[in-house]
Formats: C-alpha cells, sequence, structure tokens
C-alpha cells in the first residue's frame, strides 16, 4: 500500500515585503489527525506562515495544497468552508457581544438559509437551522467548560477566558485543520494546562488535525507529534519534538551561540575551556 497523501503539504513558499523576507523558501507537511508545532525566535515568521495557509497573505513563491487541492486562487472564507479554523495571536472577538454570540458567528459560514428563506423564518427551514447550529454551539460551549459565562459580555472576561472563547469560536467552524497562533501566550500555570488539554481532546476525541505557534517549550514538547523551527524566514529543523531541541542550530538560533555551548558543556559535564596562561 503506499503513503497516504498528507492533509496539507506546503512547497517552496516564500512571502516579500518590498525588500524584507519575511519566509524563503519553506516546505513541510502535516498529516492527518498530527499535533504540529511551529517554534522559533520572535519575527521568525511564524505567524507569516499561518496566513499563508488561511489565506490572510497571498505567497510570492510556493504553493499550498489542502488534501491534494491547490490553495492559491481560495479567498479566507473559501478555505473555512473547505475546513480550516484558526486562532489569533491577538485577541479577535467581538467585545459587546455574548460569549455564545461570539461562537455563533463562527457557525455562520455553514448557515444554509439565504435572506429570502430567513425572512420566512416561522415558515421556513431557518428556526430549525438555528436551534441545530445552537445545539452544536452549546456542545462546544460543555467541552471547553465555559458554561458560566456563556451569557456574559466578552469583553468582561478575563484573559484566560476570552483565549478560551476564541478557541471554541475556530472550534464552531467545525475544522478539519484548526490553526492555533499562541494559544496559550500570557496565560498562568493553570490556563496553560487546561488549554494543552482542550488541544489534545480536540485533536483526539474530535479528530481536529493543529498546527500550532507556541513559545512554551514544555507544552510544546508534551503535546507536538512533530514540530519545525523557523529561524529569520527559514526553516532550520524539523522532527520529534526531544530531536528537535537536541538540534544544535536549534539552540544557537534561541540560546546565541556562546549560550548553547555553555549549556551543552553543563549537559555533558565537561569543564570550560581554560586559557592558556602567558
Amino acid at each position: 500500500m503506499g503513503e497516504t497523501a498528507p492533509l496539507l503539504d506546503v512547497q517552496n513558499v516564500s512571502v516579500r515585503f518590498g525588500g524584507v523576507r519575511a519566509l524563503s523558501d519553506v516546505s513541510f507537511q502535516v498529516s492527518q489527525g498530527e499535533i504540529f508545532s511551529i517554534i522559533g525566535p520572535n519575527g521568525a515568521g511564524k505567524t507569516s506562515m499561518l496566513n499563508c495557509i488561511s489565506g490572510r497573505y497571498k505567497p510570492t513563491d510556493g504553493e499550498i495544497f489542502f488534501r491534494g487541492g491547490s490553495l492559491a486562487k481560495r479567498s479566507v472564507n473559501d478555505r473555512a468552508d473547505l475546513g480550516i479554523g484558526r486562532t489569533f495571536q491577538n485577541l479577535a472577538l467581538f467585545g459587546h457581544m455574548t460569549v455564545l454570540d461570539n461562537i455563533m458567528v463562527g457557525r455562520h459560514h455553514l448557515l444554509k438559509n439565504n435572506f429570502l428563506t430567513g425572512a420566512l423564518y416561522w415558515l421556513g427551514g431557518a428556526q430549525k437551522e438555528e436551534l441545530a447550529h445552537r445545539l452544536e454551539v452549546e456542545e462546544i460551549i460543555d467541552f471547553l467548560e465555559i458554561q458560566p459565562v456563556r451569557n456574559a459580555v466578552a469583553g468582561t472576561l478575563s484573559y484566560g477566558l476570552r483565549k478560551r472563547v476564541e478557541l471554541a469560536r475556530a472550534v464552531a467552524l467545525k475544522p478539519d485543520l484548526l490553526l492555533l497562533d499562541e494559544p496559550m501566550a500570557g496565560m498562568n500555570l493553570e490556563e496553560k494546562e487546561d488549554m494543552a488539554r482542550f488541544v489534545m481532546d480536540l485533536n483526539a476525541e474530535w479528530g481536529m488535525t493543529v498546527i500550532m505557534i507556541e513559545h512554551d517549550m514544555g507544552v510544546v514538547m508534551d503535546i507536538s507529534d512533530r514540530v519545525m523551527v523557523l529561524d529569520f524566514g527559514k526553516r532550520i529543523a524539523e522532527g520529534l519534538p526531544h530531536e528537535v531541541m537536541a538540534n544544535e542550530h536549534v539552540k544557537a538560533a534561541y540560546l546565541g551561540e556562546e549560550d548553547a555551548a555553555l549549556l551543552d558543556e553543563e549537559d555533558t559535564g565537561a569543564p570550560p575551556p581554560t586559557e592558556a596562561v602567558a
């Protein structure tokens, strides 16, 4: 039997803004059912890559395939219809709306009734459709344990809860591929543990493939199937989490050459080199 085709196939993608290269010839594949993390220093091009996959950026060069089909001519809305959902590094909730209404927005592209049938709310199928979508949303609310704030105005919630509501809205798309941009940034330890558990459960129980940008290396090591490292827009490593974190180029990218060398000395127990005395 041949190998299963990847869910996502990124081929030689580059992104330039004027003279600045955000991404340079980056290629990788993500299989159905994986949790795939993208890590790297600030400014490495991680969010630019998610923006290319979700359709916010158009690659200058290269191409991206989802389920074997090119995304080149697909709009952001088209990609949502195909099954690609995402969260953002900076919260993008409607602060004046309730938690329930924010999550319902995530179901919008799944609505089948148009303006005319919607106008005949009680006679047509719009009422039945809305009830079905509300049931789906209630399932997500229960799953992410935000029942106590379901009717609260989103803008009044704590930062950690708002991050969870944004995840709920992305999940409401019922995506096959979920793009998470620093889902645990700014959270305390307990909130991070909860979010990591939700990501793993969405992957294992709801069958969502996940591509995640995350700076917390403990979380990345614990929940990722594979990891890719970007530095200055280039892929410098990819593989199993423990293999990637042992990579000398990765250590240097995060710590700097001298600090990486000191870390190696601590790991091996070797004494630092002594200077010759004249």
